[in-house]
């Protein structure tokens, strides 16, 4: 989602994110590594990762440039997709679906950084707002610590981590509710982005462990996590769910990253696999905006098999209608979610081509 010059195995990664993203969404668990690598434990911070990887240091003499930059890329396509969203629920409401909420200036503008899930047919967006505020404070901070001498890597990274698990026991608490529950997604989160900075500056020049080694180690220790522990998924959004104590979800977090980057380097070589994975990694925005309406799609097919054909005959109607999580697998075969997977990546990339077109027609570029 970064805007960044073109690096193929980071543009892999954040392709393998969004993948599980969407997987994550259909509860298709075929890429958790048996189990051991659970999406929920770590994937939302793949992407912060990857923004912080890019993050360049010359923005804190131009944060007004910075920030305007950010609002052009990240804020204005959301609030314009977030308004067409609002029409169609509208639209839906009027066609029966009790999906969504109305068109408000809440809805619209306010909603988007108090969780994001106000129309649901876009809620995996709410990332969009949040990772907005995150590169801001990020850039703020910086330049204050500039100021001050301060402006060294290790220490900002140690002080996000302290404010990071410090928002996890509060969340732990009960104390993270409401609308605290804005700063404490991005007290939560910015750790992640700082990751990605503490890589690429002392990190990724000492990443040079054999395949074999690497795997052994970081599985290795993701396999004492996952039995000393138990279940390791969370919430990002919500900030919820921390059944390990306010340590472990870091833990994961690094642990599932490190996996899938190595595993992103591995299929860089391979053109076969790394071409398709590029070009997802270059949409991702437009994945994680639009993958839950392209599930919907693929389930009013099946509506409409159930309407007009003796086929789909276990279609239930009311839950099409009132729940965005509903997911139909005809004689519940999971094989059908290789389907919804499909489209729910290959349906917003023909999107993403076609707003790239439009916006060469009308000189936006």
């Amino acid at each position: 989602m970064a805007d960044y010059q073109e690096n193929r195995e980071f543009r892999i990664l954040s392709a393998i994110g969004i993948i599980l993203v969407a997987a994550g969404h259909l509860g298709f668990n075929l890429f958790d590594v048996g189990g051991l690598f659970p999406y929920y434990s770590f994937h939302v911070f793949i992407f912060l990762f990857v923004s912080g990887y890019f993050y360049k240091p010359e923005s804190e003499n131009k944060i007004g440039s910075y920030i305007k930059g950010k609002c052009v890329t990240l804020l204005l396509p959301y609030f314009i997709w977030n308004l067409l969203y609002g029409i169609m629920t509208l639209l839906l409401h009027k066609a029966g679906f009790t999906i969504g909420q109305d068109i408000s200036l809440y809805t619209l503008f306010l909603a988007p950084f108090d969780g994001g899930h106000q129309f649901m047919y876009n809620f995996p967006a709410w990332f969009v707002p949040a990772l907005f505020l995150v590169e801001v404070i990020n850039v703020c901070a910086r330049k204050a610590l500039s100021f001050l001498h301060l402006n060294y890597e290790w220490l900002i990274f140690a002080g996000s981590l302290f404010l990071g698990i410090l928002t996890v026991w509060l969340a732990i608490g009960g104390h993270v509710w409401g609308f605290y529950k804005i700063p404490g997604r991005i007290l939560f989160m910015l750790p992640g982005f700082e990751m990605g900075r503490i890589y690429k500056e002392k990190l990724e020049a000492h990443d040079r462990l054999s395949n074999g080694w690497y795997f052994l180690i970081v599985m290795g220790i993701q396999l004492i996590i996952t039995f000393l522990c138990g279940g390791l998924a969370f919430s990002a959004v919500w900030v919820t769910s921390f059944g390990n104590g306010p340590v472990v979800p870091y833990l994961t977090v690094i642990t599932g990253i490190a996996f899938w980057l190595r595993i992103s380097r591995i299929l860089k070589e391979v053109p076969a696999v790394s071409k398709g994975l590029v070009t997802i990694g270059r949409n991702t925005y437009a994945v994680m905006m639009h993958h839950i309406m392209a599930f919907f799609l693929v389930k009013t097919v099946f509506y409409v098999i159930h309407l007009l054909t003796p086929l789909c005959g276990d279609f239930d109607t009311a839950l099409y209608f009132s729940d965005v999580n509903f997911l139909y697998l005809p004689k519940e075969a999971e094989v059908v979610k290789w389907l919804y997977l499909a489209a729910g990546i290959g349906i917003p990339l023909v999107v993403a081509c076609w707003q790239e077109k439009l916006k060469n027609e009308v000189g936006l570029k």
